[in-house]
Formats: C-alpha cells, structure tokens, sequence
C-alpha cells in the first residue's frame, strides 16, 4: 500500500465529516408541510389579535367604568330603592280606576325609567312585560293583570294605542333575529296559525285575534330612539306634566319621535 499524500488525506478526511453531518442532518431534520406552517401561522395570528382585543377591553372597562363609589351614595341609592318599593305597594293596593286606562283592547307600552333607583321588585315586573331595557316598547292585551302590572310601575313606563310594525318590527325564529321584510320566514314560523305575511301580523295585533300571544312572543321588543326633548325626565304621570303613565292615542306622537 502506497502511502497517502497530505493533501490526499485532507481531502478524504473533509469527505468524510460532510457524509457524517448529512447522515446525521437526514436523522433529525423534521419536514413539515405547507398547510400545517399556514395553520400554525393563522393560530399565532389570532392569538395575537385575541389577546390585543381583550387588552383593549380591559383597558376600555377600566377607563369607562371603573368608578368608586361614596357611602353616601350607597346610602342613597338604598333609600330610593326601599322608597320606590313602599311606592310600588301603596299604588299595588289602591282600586284601579276603568277610567285611568284606556278602553281599548291594544296597548303599546314603552319603558322610558329605571336604573339604579328602581327596586329589584320593581324590574321584576319589568322583565315580566319583556322591557329589560330604556327605550324598548311591546304589544300587551289589555287585561286585569297588565292593568294591576302597569298601576305598579307606571312611573316607569308610558302606554296608549299605537300603529307600529312596518319600520321596527324583528322577529325571533331558531334564536336568530330577523327583520320583518321577508314573508317566508314569517309562514315557516307562524304558519300553524294561519298567518303567513307581515299583513296577518299586523291585523292580529290590531284586532287582538285569537292567535295575539303567539304572535307577540314571536316579535322581539321593539327597540326605539331616544326622543330630542320629548321626555323631561319625570316621573309623574302624563297628565299632570310628567312623562309616565296612560297617554292614549298620543302615544303616537311621542313614538313618531322615537323612530
């Protein structure tokens, strides 16, 4: 055997330790595809961007709503619920008058009252009429109760006779809300009874047919404006000034400002 030159041995050696690194580079190397680099991408991406909307949130909460209150104001806003209470009982216990309310059949009931001063009594009755928040408004049929309903929390809502669906109607089918512009939808719901367009709506309302409730559980609450200037704010009844109570066709009025 002949021996090898230096730079012969070089070379052998330098061809040696590159197979070693490839051998060893081909055991560990890892290929990943395109769709999974992209996934991860897209995952990072919305990490990111759910953890920028929830610092916004944080900040936004702290910002707008992170108020201390005084003890005096936890004072007074105990006084006003346990005197809007004794108020509601005292209204609860007086006879209704068939003269107070309007003779109609049809009322429109709009909540225009109620935050912090109101007992939890109180927007429990509320609640019972659907109207969980300002400025929300639904069909009643005039009976006893809604009559004993709205004695009790007359300084907080308004009442009268109203023609109201076209504009602000929106229906409530699967848990998804619609607006009242497709006829389809309203005959897959309310088919069964014999109503199969905004029309038919509109005429059990207005005449409070025999299908009245399940057309009004099928409308959610109308969600209205607040009207410029239309309400002061007070809690005495309409006719006396205030804002609250039995308004009669010129429920209308103040509608036409709220839409």
């Amino acid at each position: 055997m002949f021996p090898l030159s230096s730079s012969t041995y070089e070379l052998t050696s330098l061809n040696f330790f590159n197979s070693c690194f490839l051998i060893l580079l081909h055991h560990h190397l890892v290929v990943v595809s395109k769709i999974v680099l992209k996934k991860r991408k897209s995952n990072e991406d919305w990490a990111n961007r759910r953890k920028e909307q929830l610092e916004q949130r944080v900040k936004k909460s702290k910002s707008d709503n992170f108020v201390i209150k005084k003890p005096e104001q936890f004072i007074r806003e105990f006084r006003d619920k346990e005197a809007d209470l004794i108020k509601m009982k005292y209204r609860g216990q007086q006879p209704i008058k068939a003269s107070k309310f309007t003779q109609s059949k049809l009322l429109f009931i709009i909540r225009i009252q109620g935050k912090s001063d109101m007992h939890p009594q109180t927007r429990k009755l509320l609640y019972s009429l659907r109207l969980r928040r300002m400025f929300t408004g639904v069909f009643v049929k005039t009976n006893d109760r809604i009559l004993e309903i709205l004695q009790k929390v007359e300084p907080y809502v308004t009442y009268g006779v109203n023609e109201l669906i076209y504009k602000k109607g929106l229906a409530k089918v699967n848990k998804q809300i619609f607006p009242l512009t497709d006829n389809n939808i309203i005959e897959q719901a309310m088919s069964d009874h014999g109503i199969i367009c905004i029309e038919d709506i509109v005429n059990e309302i207005a005449n409070v047919g025999p299908h009245f409730k399940e057309v009004c559980s099928f409308l959610c609450p109308f969600n209205l404006n607040k009207p410029e200037k239309a309400l002061q704010g007070k809690k005495k009844a309409f006719k006396d000034g205030g804002d609250s109570g039995n308004r009669e066709d010129q429920i209308n009025d103040l509608i036409s400002k709220m839409n």
